[in-house]
C-alpha cells in the first residue's frame, strides 16, 4: 500500500510519467528512497524542471493520493501497479507500460487469450453485421474480446459477448468513475459481472481528446491480435491497429465496399499487409499458430533443449543474456532489434520458461 501511495503521489505531477517513473525506482533502487533524495537530484536524474519536481513532495500530492485510494476502496474498483501480481502480464511487453491500472470487474488468466475489435463510431448495417458475426464466433471459441466502449462498433462488441455469455475486457479514456459516452453506464455496470473496465488514467479524469490514442495501445496490448472492422483512414481503430503492429500483434481487417469511405481504413490496412478476413477461420488459424508459440515445454535439460525451441531471433536475445539483470533497452542494442521487437519476443521466450522478468524492465536467463 505504501508503494501505491508512492506512485499515486507521483504520477499527479503533470510531467512525470510512466516512463520518467520506471527511470526513477531504476536509479535509486526504491520508492522510499526516491523520497528520501533531494528535488535536485530527482530532477537531473528525469530530465525535469525543478520547480516541477519539487511537486512531488508537496502535501497536494499526498492528499491526491489519499484521496484516489480512498474512493477506489468507497466505490470497489480495484487499483494495481506494474509490480502487483494481478497486473496482466502482457501489459509489460508494451511501449510505455502504465505503472498504475485502475479497473472494476475481474481479469482473469483466460482473458491472456483475447482479440481486440474495434471500428467506427457510426458503423454502417453491414459494419455491425460482420461485428457480430465474428464476436459471437469468437467467443464460442473461447477467446475474450477487448475493446474502448466507444460508440458503434466497440459497444457493439461488448454487448455482443454480455449477450452470449462471453467475457470482454473495456478500456477506457478517463478515470473509472467518468463513464464516456455517458448513455454507456448500464453497458460499464454489465462489462464488470463478465469481464472488466480498465484505466490507466486517475479517478475524476475527464475524456480528453488526447488520452483516447494514449488508451488504444492497451487496447492491443491486452490482445493476441486485433480485429479492425470499419475506420477511415485517420481514426481511432486504424491508430490502434498501427499499435498492434509496433507490439508484434496479428492485424485483422474486414473488407468493405470499395465506395465507401468506412472500408478506406480496413483497405489501407490490407494493402500493408494485414489479414484480410472473411470468415472465422481467418483468425482462429491465426491464434492457433499463437497457442503453439506459447506452449510452455514440461522440463529442460540443458541449453540445448531450450534453444530447440526459440525462434533464430529468440536465439539471438538468449545470447545476449545472462545471470546478470539487463534492461531492455541495452538487450535490444545488442540484439541489433528495437525495443518493441525485443520486448514481444521475450514475452514468448519468458512463457516458455526460458526467460524472467524483474523490477525496472529488466531480464535475465530463468
Amino acid at each position: 500500500m505504501e508503494n501505491l501511495h508512492y506512485l499515486l503521489r507521483l504520477i499527479s505531477v503533470n510531467g512525470i510519467g510512466n516512463k520518467r517513473i520506471l527511470n526513477l525506482l531504476d536509479t535509486f533502487g526504491s520508492f522510499e528512497a526516491i523520497f528520501n533524495t533531494s528535488i535536485r537530484e530527482i530532477a537531473d536524474v528525469i530530465g525535469l524542471d525543478y520547480e516541477i519536481a519539487a511537486q512531488i513532495k508537496n502535501d497536494a500530492c499526498k492528499k491526491f493520493a489519499d484521496n484516489q485510494i480512498a474512493e477506489a476502496k468507497k466505490k470497489d474498483f480495484h487499483i494495481v501497479t506494474y509490480w502487483s501480481p494481478e497486473y496482466p502480464e502482457c501489459l509489460k511487453r508494451i511501449f510505455n507500460p502504465p505503472v498504475v491500472l485502475f479497473y472494476k470487474g475481474e481479469i482473469l488468466k483466460k482473458d491472456l487469450n483475447s482479440i481486440a475489435v474495434v471500428g467506427m463510431r457510426r458503423p454502417s448495417p453491414y459494419g455491425k453485421k460482420a461485428t457480430e458475426y465474428f464476436c459471437k464466433e469468437l467467443i464460442s471459441h473461447g477467446i475474450t474480446i477487448v475493446s474502448g466502449m466507444a460508440r458503434g462498433i466497440d459497444s457493439i462488441a461488448h454487448r455482443c459477448c454480455l449477450q452470449n455469455k462471453g467475457r470482454t475486457l473495456a478500456v477506457l479514456g478517463s478515470g473509472l468513475d467518468v463513464c464516456y459516452p455517458p448513455e454507456n453506464r448500464e453497458l460499464f455496470r454489465d462489462i464488470i459481472t463478465s469481464g472488466a473496465v480498465i484505466s490507466e488514467f486517475p479517478l475524476h479524469t475527464p475524456p480528453n481528446k488526447e488520452n483516447f490514442p494514449r488508451r488504444n495501445r492497451l487496447i492491443s496490448g491486452l490482445s493476441k491480435g486485433i480485429l479492425v472492422v470499419e475506420g477511415e483512414i485517420k481514426s481511432g481503430a486504424l491508430i490502434t491497429a498501427y499499435y498492434a503492429l509496433d507490439q508484434g500483434k496479428e492485424v485483422f481487417a474486414v473488407p468493405g465496399n470499395i465506395n465507401s469511405k468506412k472500408s478506406k481504413g480496413p483497405h489501407k490496412l490490407i494493402k500493408e499487409g494485414a489479414k484480410l478476413t472473411e470468415k472465422i477461420e481467418d483468425i482462429i488459424e491465426e491464434i492457433s499458430t499463437f497457442e503453439n508459440i506459447y506452449k510452455q515445454p514440461e522440463s529442460f535439460k540443458n541449453e540445448d533443449d531450450i534453444l530447440k525451441i526459440l525462434s533464430s531471433k529468440e536465439v539471438k536475445l538468449w545470447k545476449v543474456l545472462n545471470n546478470q539483470p539487463a534492461h531492455i533497452d541495452n538487450i535490444a542494442i545488442k540484439a541489433g532489434m528495437t525495443t518493441s521487437e525485443a520486448l514481444s519476443l521475450l514475452l514468448s521466450m519468458e512463457l516458455k520458461d526460458c526467460v524472467k522478468q524483474i523490477t525496472g524492465m529488466k531480464f535475465i536467463k530463468n
